[in-house]
């Protein structure tokens, strides 16, 4: 197979990262299509900047357990919790590793906890950094972390539940959205599984997970055809060796990788077969997704539509624009997707829910705030100008655009211009 063309290098780059970087698009021009798929999945930078200040799980429970200072214990995580969106918006602007963040994002709404819920920062950091480290390792070992992860624990409840008092948010949660899905269990079964994780909780002092015996039901349970004295391990076990759990990953790369549209079951069922064979390896997984003809296909060109982040974050990393005064993090909450801050379990519905009558108003809002400035280069040649690449106009027109544009390219020439009215073309809210 020869080395990679434009228009190839430009979609990988495009549908991985996050936004369709000149200097990467121009390495992976260069290279096979194999390289630039080996590089993707290997490069890892996992270098963070110092996180802000966070109170610890310990102060909070002192705080929550006084009536009056209730109200003080949610002012503290909604200003702890904006500086970790932050935070984690800043990196993202400064990863050399867009791939790997995207997968943690991927993974952060396959497994959403929201700081209104939670009301402890610290535990959000804390699984974030579970997340980016399983991010492109196995998923089984992140399934086993998620549900002893602090943040989960709070978020569906799992640290009350006794087997006197048995709490089913993530047995539930765990059956219909993280792995098998709706029509592949019984309620009987969901509830076996809840008294399954019983005694699963976080230790006051230490804000570490901790198994307390004395809460655990120890009787006999049958989940899914299996009977004996099941906890939760075992519960997770049993449902990784269940050929659903693999396709409801698989589909949801398609979503993310695809196209919008609903999955073709021959591919993904492939694709989940492969994942299953390799005991879930995740890179094993995204090579079998980046090496099929439906990545590559002509017709699925265009056919993701931005999500917030992909749009905002993207534009930033692309294009030599700058902020200013615009705080991201907001921006992306109003737009809906809020990191550390999911409307439901359920996460970011995403695809064509991204689009309404109102984000697209919001949408182009912003691109116009971020793509503004003196556009008149005949006397002087903004900063801007200056950094965008020297290409001819349809050169950067297949590289901003998955699709061709669907308004007039200006008549006055100027390459900010032209980086302008392709930035605010409603073909740039696709890729």
């Amino acid at each position: 197979m020869g080395k990679l063309g434009f228009s190839d290098a430009r979609h990988l780059v495009a549908r991985t990262g996050m936004g369709a970087e000149w200097g990467t698009i121009q390495r992976y021009q260069n290279i096979s299509r194999q390289k630039a798929i080996h590089h993707l999945l290997n490069n890892r930078d996992m270098h963070l900047a110092q996180p802000p200040r966070m109170s610890s799980w310990n102060k909070m429970v002192n705080l929550r357990s006084n009536m009056q200072r209730k109200k003080m214990v949610r002012r503290i995580s909604r200003v702890e919790g904006k500086k970790l969106q932050d935070w984690w918006v800043n990196h993202m602007l400064t990863t050399r590793s867009p791939f790997l963040e995207r997968m943690t994002l991927f993974w952060h709404n396959h497994f959403p906890s929201s700081i209104d819920k939670t009301q402890q920062a610290s535990f959000l950091h804390q699984q974030n950094l579970l997340l980016r480290r399983h991010a492109l390792g196995n998923f089984g070992k992140m399934l086993h972390a998620i549900a002893k992860d602090p943040a989960m624990l709070v978020y569906l409840d799992g640290y009350k539940s006794t087997k006197d008092e048995p709490n089913e948010n993530f047995g539930r949660e765990l059956l219909e959205l993280f792995t098998i899905g709706i029509g592949h269990y019984s309620e009987k079964d969901m509830r076996e599984a809840a008294r399954a994780f019983t005694g699963w909780g976080i230790d006051d002092h230490s804000g570490r997970y901790v198994f307390r015996a004395k809460d655990h039901d120890h009787g006999t349970k049958t989940f899914l055809g299996k009977r004996g004295n099941l906890n939760g391990d075992h519960i997770i076990n049993i449902l990784l060796k269940h050929p659903r759990t693999a396709e409801r990953i698989a589909e949801k790369m398609w979503h993310e990788f695809i196209n919008v549209s609903n999955p073709d079951k021959r591919v993904t069922r492939q694709w989940a077969q492969v994942f299953r064979a390799s005991n879930y390896d995740i890179p094993t997984l995204l090579k079998a997704v980046f090496n099929s003809p439906a990545f590559w296909a002509k017709e699925n060109r265009g056919a993701l539509i931005k999500s917030p982040i992909d749009l905002t974050i993207g534009t930033l990393r692309a294009l030599p624009y700058t902020p200013n005064r615009l705080d991201i993090a907001h921006n992306l909450s109003i737009m809906g997707q809020g990191v550390f801050a999911h409307p439901s379990v359920k996460g970011w519905a995403g695809g064509k829910d991204w689009i309404s009558t109102q984000s697209l108003l919001i949408r182009s809002s912003l691109m116009t705030s971020l793509a503004r400035g003196n556009l008149n280069e005949r006397h002087y040649k903004s900063k801007v100008a200056q950094m965008l690449p020297n290409i001819p106009a349809n050169k950067m027109r297949e590289w901003l655009l998955a699709i061709p544009p669907l308004q007039a390219a200006p008549q006055k020439p100027g390459v900010q211009r032209l980086a302008r009215a392709l930035v605010l073309d409603p073909a740039y809210q696709v890729v």
